[in-house]
């Protein structure tokens, strides 16, 4: 089984060790699966997604920018033997329009990871990078119907090209804002966005062992999940989801 793990923006802009994060993709993949990072092509105001992450600006004008270079990749992974595609970022970008293109599963891990969190507790708390990550994740919880689940969104205020550097900050900030959750906001489970900071940078399991809360693994969930829906030969509902005929000339033709 081959899975797509389609970035979000073209690959100049990706600020981590493709090969690096490819492995540890794979190893929340079953024996047999193969998931391999996919770049979109660049596009007309790419320059966007660097200029206001730059000034932790983050609040989802970049994912709009985006979503026409992340459709017509998907549209490509159908295309040359992709068996499911999974947005990286986990705020859904292009979901919708890749599953209107093509057949394969296309899943998007802020959805998913929603769902699973609601299948073992009531109430899910969710932390997020930036401060404009939260009204923007308010709006996008309440186009899926699920806002009302959600205890509270707490940001980090932690993002850019240092990241990694900056572990033990972003694990302290985070258990923090995990056991405020809790206990101010009466959350039973934890859902963190923005997957450069968790789990790439900082472990779940981790912030788990120091809360006593269950802290999702957005990548993991959403690698297992694209699994299941091809062996089982799931996929998003043509009903929900009718599709025409289309070639990949026709994303590109003007």
């Amino acid at each position: 089984m081959r899975i797509c793990f389609l970035n979000q923006a073209p690959r100049r802009s990706a600020a981590y060790e493709a090969a690096k994060i490819e492995a540890q993709l794979n190893s929340y993949a079953s024996p047999g699966t193969k998931v391999e990072i996919v770049f979109p092509d660049d596009y007309e105001g790419s320059q966007l997604y660097d200029t206001i992450g730059a000034q932790s600006v983050l609040n989802g004008l970049h994912h709009m920018m985006e979503t026409p270079a992340i459709v017509r990749k998907i549209f490509w992974a159908a295309q040359n033997g992709y068996d499911a595609v999974i947005q990286s970022n986990t705020f859904d970008p292009g979901v919708d329009g890749g599953r209107l293109a093509v057949d394969i599963p296309v899943i998007g891990l802020l959805r998913t990871s929603m769902h699973a969190a609601l299948t073992l507790a009531d109430r899910v708390g969710v932390t997020v990078p930036l401060p404009g990550h939260v009204p923007y994740t308010w709006r996008i919880l309440r186009s899926y119907g699920l806002d009302g689940f959600v205890s509270d969104i707490r940001p980090l205020g932690v993002y850019g090209k240092d990241i990694a550097q900056r572990k033990s900050e972003i694990f302290d900030i985070t258990t923090t804002l995990i056991r405020e959750l809790i206990e101010k906001t009466r959350a039973e489970i934890i859902l963190p966005l923005g997957g450069a900071l968790i789990p790439y940078v900082v472990n779940p399991d981790d912030l788990a062992a120091a809360t006593g809360a269950q802290v999702l693994n957005t990548k993991a969930i959403g690698i297992r999940f694209a699994e299941m829906c091809v062996r089982f030969g799931m996929t998003q509902s043509a009903l929900t989801y009718p599709k025409a005929k289309l070639s990949y000339e026709d994303f590109t033709n003007r």
